[in-house]
């Protein structure tokens, strides 16, 4: 297969070019792109043309499908795959904006998602930009001090933190029964794959922290978030129609952006991948 990768930003993503993930992916090049994927933490696949079950079927060139939590947004005709999009409301009319604020995905499974892609349907004409934010540089960028007093330290994440400005759609009682009311994870945890310590935090889903008044965990968790989400650990993804993008939720943070037109429409479809017990 004759495709190029190239890097996007000076650490983060890499855009993929020549691939087709219509067709079939020998070994050779799967294995080449999954460890693009385990360097670059985003790849970015241009003008892929797929159907729910034909991007159910090239998504597991990198793993194993991971049932997403809120069936709601599941497509009748292949339920494995979500949809993303702008056209839905909170029950008190206020517009659903999935994505916002930084976090990483489903991180209150006992095993989370270890990726999340998404394919572009239908976009405004601009805007809806996604950043992502490397937690391996994260973590590598915090003094010593910090560095030692989070080593050991444990986080509790729940399907909605009641500290999180973000509220998550609510779950049905099927959903609500599939998963725990919570589950404890390291703040710092080792990539299984590279073995790089990431800082694990997650805005909207992090209830507290082991042993540690709320005051006190808080002040840290926003300590980190803050210092984790300057530009320079950042890329910024400028989505175009086709675009499939996968990317590593063991070492990132991601927000989307809501800064366009809603009047136009934002459709894009959703799967997750198997992870294992974050250490």
């Amino acid at each position: 297969m004759d495709y190029t990768v190239a890097p996007l930003s000076a650490h983060t993503g890499a855009e993929i070019h020549g691939v087709d993930l219509a067709r079939p992916v020998g070994d050779a090049d799967r294995a080449r792109l999954y460890r693009a994927f385990v360097e670059r933490s985003v790849l970015v696949f241009r003008e892929q043309q797929l159907s729910p079950h034909q991007l159910l079927s090239a998504v597991r060139l990198f793993g194993e499908v991971f049932p997403q939590h809120n069936s709601r947004f599941a497509l009748p005709d292949c339920p494995l795959v979500h949809y993303i999009s702008n056209q839905d409301f909170y029950p008190d009319g206020k517009r659903y904006i999935p994505g916002e604020g930084y976090h990483t995905d489903h991180s209150n499974a006992l095993c989370p998602p270890k990726a999340t892609v998404l394919h572009a349907v239908r976009l405004p004409d601009s805007g809806g930009d996604t950043q992502y934010v490397n937690m391996h540089l994260a973590y590598d960028g915090l003094p010593e001090a910090i560095r030692h007093r989070i080593s050991g330290l444990r986080a509790s994440h729940v399907y909605q933190s009641r500290h999180s400005a973000r509220k998550m759609m609510a779950l049905g009682e099927p959903d609500r029964n599939s998963i725990p009311d919570a589950v404890i994870h390291p703040i710092v945890r080792t990539h299984p794959e590279s073995g790089r310590k990431a800082i694990y935090i997650n805005p909207i889903r992090v209830e507290g922290i082991v042993g540690m008044a709320d005051e006190d965990a808080l002040a840290l968790l926003a300590e980190l978030l803050d210092h984790s989400t300057q530009p320079q650990y950042q890329y910024r993804h400028k989505w175009e129609r086709g675009d499939l993008v996968i990317w590593d939720n063991r070492c990132l943070l991601h927000q989307a952006n809501g800064d366009y037109d809603m009047n136009q429409v934002r459709y894009l479809h959703r799967v997750m991948l198997q992870g294992d017990v974050p250490v």
